[in-house]
């Protein structure tokens, strides 16, 4: 995550050797720095050997390409409860930093920064209930939007862009979510207390927009019998499907 200048590795990706050279990758093969790095430098994977796979879906109804999987999972969703296929849960706003791993650390101190320089889930159940403090409404916003933990040209997607998926669906709950293209699952959410840490796991679908509310986010939840648009404190942990800018 923070490489020195000189480190080499060989690159199973593609096939080159290349060495880190303060700015960037720089590969051997091409002789430049490599520019299809696929997840943002410094990107923390829950496992590491077995990073989420980059592979494209497209939605008929709605013309949009998405990631085929949630960030995180190890496959496509085989079933609304299919665990292979929950993936992690992030905090709004927040990078890939090892945070959205749900065996990550936990603690109450708040960051004043926008990374805050390490892995743990920022508890703050007391308002506005957000791990940064001050507030940052600019998180999240666009392809080249501070701490997207997309790959490269995928960003969070919007709340009418993911509204768009779910009027697009064949029935207004879960069944629908993943009977869509997107194949969506209910990997349910982690709280901001430690009283219950994770809630509806396999019985509820909550998914992060980029758009705010006030001191709050905006995001798509759906259950077994109905599904809508919500608005939460940014403290939660959701599961975060990328959309292809």
């Amino acid at each position: 995550s923070a490489p020195q200048p000189g480190l080499t590795i060989y690159n199973t990706e593609s096939n080159c050797i290349e060495f880190w050279n303060g700015e960037g990758w720089f590969n051997a093969c091409i002789g430049a720095i490599d520019t299809t790095i696929i997840y943002p430098p410094g990107t923390v994977h829950c496992d590491p050997d077995n990073p989420t796979e980059v592979v494209e879906v497209m939605n008929p109804a709605t013309g949009r390409l998405w990631m085929d999987r949630n960030l995180g999972a190890s496959r496509v969703a085989q079933s609304s409860t299919d665990s292979l296929a929950y993936g992690d849960l992030y905090q709004w706003g927040r990078g890939a930093d090892g945070h959205q791993c749900r065996n990550s650390g936990t603690t109450t101190t708040l960051s004043s920064t926008d990374q805050p320089g390490h892995g743990d889930f920022i508890l703050a159940p007391d308002a506005p209930s957000d791990w940064r403090s001050p507030q940052n409404d600019n998180l999240w916003q666009g392809v080249n939007g501070v701490n997207n933990p997309c790959p490269t040209g995928f960003r969070i997607p919007t709340e009418a862009e993911l509204d768009d998926e779910r009027l697009s669906w064949s029935t207004n709950n879960a069944a629908g979510a993943f009977d869509s293209p997107l194949k969506l699952p209910m990997a349910g959410s982690r709280s901001s207390s430690n009283s219950i840490p994770f809630f509806h796991v396999g019985t509820v679908g909550y998914y992060w927009s980029s758009v705010i509310s006030s001191s709050y986010s905006r995001y798509l939840d759906f259950f077994s019998d109905f599904t809508f648009m919500n608005t939460l404190v940014r403290t939660y942990g959701f599961s975060v499907r990328c959309i292809k800018d």
